[in-house]
């Protein structure tokens, strides 16, 4: 966990020690006892899915006789690793590989977010970056994870690789958040910019990410399996870091290297549901005819090993274990956190409510209605994997401090031109709803952060909030309602006690979606 704890700036460090509250001062320091524990727990979420822990944990290659084992399948290597990838955590990723793999890898092509390698650099972050006389071509592209001329580059080169691959090679494809627009490569005579414009069109129209995927897919090369396809008769192993809800490996990137389970029908439908099918530039009408017509259908990836290496419930669980070491109760309540980011702030602030009655000596406490209300928003919210009954009981007799912990990605719907991120965003609302309540002889503290540590268009991983922030923000000048009403998060936590609400972390050199830390401590 070394790594891990050198990616945030440290507040001074102390021994964490109960402490008992008898006024402001004493308030204060609990405050920042907590926020420094949240930090901690922050960097064990982040270091368990460092590319270099994840890539050893599911390679080990066994120099005397060439055996590359990954999980339980070994491959013979004997000059004929090649390695290609592509997404915002690739570059530490190869790093890490070609470190483990050494003179066994021939050649390898990455394709990576433009200005990456500059910014590990400027980080300091060595184990991040290839080494001199690499064997592996980089790429920048994708700036504002947009597809690119580029990237496309990037695409087209990988494909020259894959496709030159015999039966006695094996390629090993490395996969991340980011992908898809590091990836592109439109079948013929489809362009970049008619691809770009069509999935532009649909999600105008509100399409989803299903939907917006089954046409990426039957409009590419490499997508929903057309790089596994570029590559046979070779040996493919893919290594996967997920940032998406429930770890869906035909989502991850488009799924390059799993055959997609849609037709041109699937297509067809979308686009009338749209109705965008009468609009199709001419070239898109051929692609999805040249499909339709294909004698050999959709084709397989059975000589693929797709592996994911790492995902959010993996960085949870270490959180996990973390906080139950210092002393907390502590409980995963989802990894897949999504919905309207209103709802979400919603439904922690009345947790933090419903919770708080269960920790605090007998008084008011909660009513049944906010205990059904809690139920109800949890509906709401759609989450599969949400374990609020196992997390209520647990607490009920817990007799300790409470840590819950989750992720995934909540959405922002933008009103406002203001800066911030969908952390960012989150904390503040939290902040704002959890001031609306007395809560009791309690400290409470929440800090939403992005794995990846940059939160939207900013410098900031997310921010943490007590319930004292409205407030206290209200003493300094700052209206939390003004801000929220330009999603202007950023401007505010940059404002407030002099940004020291943000949490700065830096390029981490991975991506497993966000992680949300609240802390309950009876005084």
């Amino acid at each position: 966990m070394a790594a891990a704890l050198q990616i945030l700036p440290r507040l001074a460090r102390a021994p964490l020690r109960p402490l008992f509250l008898g006024g402001p001062v004493a308030r204060l320091a609990s405050g920042m006892a907590l926020a420094e524990q949240a930090r901690q727990l922050f960097e064990s979420t982040v270091g368990a899915v460092l590319p270099g822990p994840m890539l050893h944990r599911a390679l080990s290659l066994d120099l005397d006789s060439g055996q590359l084992k990954v999980r339980d399948r070994s491959f013979q290597l004997r000059q004929n690793l090649y390695l290609v990838g592509f997404g915002k955590a690739v570059l530490g990723m190869a790093a890490a590989a070609e470190e483990l793999l050494g003179q066994h890898l021939v050649q390898g092509v990455i394709s990576v977010p433009k200005g990456i390698r500059a910014a590990m650099e400027h980080a300091g972050k060595q184990e991040m970056l290839l080494k001199p006389h690499s064997r592996i071509q980089v790429f920048e592209g994708a700036e504002d994870n947009l597809p690119d001329r580029d990237a496309l580059r990037a695409a087209l080169a990988i494909r020259q690789l894959a496709e030159g691959l015999t039966a006695d090679d094996l390629l090993l494809v490395l996969i991340s958040g980011g992908g898809s627009a590091l990836l592109p490569a439109p079948i013929p005579p489809v362009t970049l910019e008619e691809k770009q414009t069509l999935t532009k069109l649909l999600a105008a129209r509100g399409a989803n990410i299903q939907e917006l995927n089954t046409i990426r897919k039957a409009l590419s090369q490499l997508k929903g399996g057309g790089l596994a396809q570029a590559a046979y008769p070779a040996q493919v192993v893919s290594l996967i870091l997920s940032d998406v809800v429930g770890d869906p490996m035909e989502v991850i990137a488009s799924g390059p290297t799993v055959a997609s389970v849609h037709s041109v029908q699937d297509c067809l439908h979308i686009l009338n549901r749209y109705g965008l099918r009468a609009a199709l530039p001419r070239s898109v009408k051929t692609v999805l005819a040249r499909a339709d017509s294909d004698p050999h259908g959709p084709h397989s990836c059975g000589h693929v090993l797709n592996v994911i290496i790492g995902s959010n419930a993996l960085a949870l669980a270490e959180a996990q274990r973390q906080a139950e070491a210092l002393g907390y109760r502590a409980m995963v309540l989802s990894t897949a956190m999504q919905g309207d980011v209103k709802s979400v702030a919603q439904f922690y602030a009345l947790l933090v409510r419903v919770v708080g009655a269960h920790l605090t000596p007998p008084g008011p406490g909660t009513s049944v209605e906010e205990d059904e209300q809690l139920y109800e928003l949890a509906a709401k919210l759609q989450l599969p994997d949400l374990q609020l009954k196992e997390a209520l009981e647990a607490v009920a007799g817990a007799g300790s401090p409470v840590c819950l912990l989750a992720g995934g990605e909540p959405t922002v719907q933008l009103q406002g031109s203001g800066k911030g991120g969908r952390n960012q965003e989150l904390a503040l609302r939290v902040g704002a709803e959890l001031g609306q309540w007395p809560l009791g002889p309690i400290d409470v503290l929440f800090l939403s952060g992005g794995t990846d540590g940059q939160d939207g268009p900013t410098e900031a991983a997310g921010a943490w909030v007590m319930p004292e922030l409205a407030s206290q923000a209200t003493t300094e000048g700052l209206d939390v309602a003004t801000f929220l009403a330009h999603n202007d998060s950023h401007t505010f936590f940059s404002r407030f006690q002099g940004g020291a609400h943000l949490l700065h972390t830096g390029l981490t050199g991975t991506n497993v979606m966000d992680a949300h830390i609240l802390f309950l401590r009876p005084r």
